[in-house]
């Protein structure tokens, strides 16, 4: 796995795991859920090892994940209210699935390691991202009807 890290010159995500911007649109438009410019379209690398998580987080705009190497990927998405699972990967059928802007999202391999890519549009922008631990009233809600998933707080 280092040598992906390496390899990709990925770096710590505040999230978990490691990633990696390898594109930024040059082409701006203001975000219809911001009112704020941002770039059209970004693009990650993001790899998660066996044991690190994806903490549930959010942001306000569509992500498109691809599967690219490695064990598939377990996306777990809660929306306020239900929580759903998705995996993408070569063993799993599918290499890839959407997390629609402002639902909350985490994510773990289903093995060693797992090399996904991410694509936000409009563009990702750090501005955009909260950590569902920072609801208390969510976070608590998620405790009691999915205790199973704490771990991904």
């Amino acid at each position: 796995m280092q040598k992906l890290i390496d390899r990709y010159r990925l770096i710590p995500h505040p999230e978990g795991g490691y990633y990696r911007e390898v594109y930024r649109s040059g082409q701006t438009l203001l975000s219809p859920e911001t009112g704020t410019k941002r770039s059209a379209l970004t693009h990650i690398y993001f790899l998660l090892a066996a044991g690190q998580v994806s903490r549930f987080h959010k942001v306000v705009h569509d992500e498109v994940w691809n599967f690219y190497a490695g064990n598939p990927l377990k996306l777990i998405q809660y929306n306020g209210k239900d929580v759903t699972e998705a995996i993408i990967g070569a063993a799993a059928g599918d290499f890839f699935t959407v997390v629609k802007g402002g639902v909350f999202q985490a994510a773990e391999t289903t093995g060693a390691y797992s090399l996904v890519g991410c694509t936000v549009a409009p563009g990702f922008d750090f501005a955009d991202f909260s950590f569902l631990s920072d609801d208390p009233e969510l976070k608590q809600k998620l405790i009691e009807n999915y205790a199973g998933y704490r771990r991904l707080l």
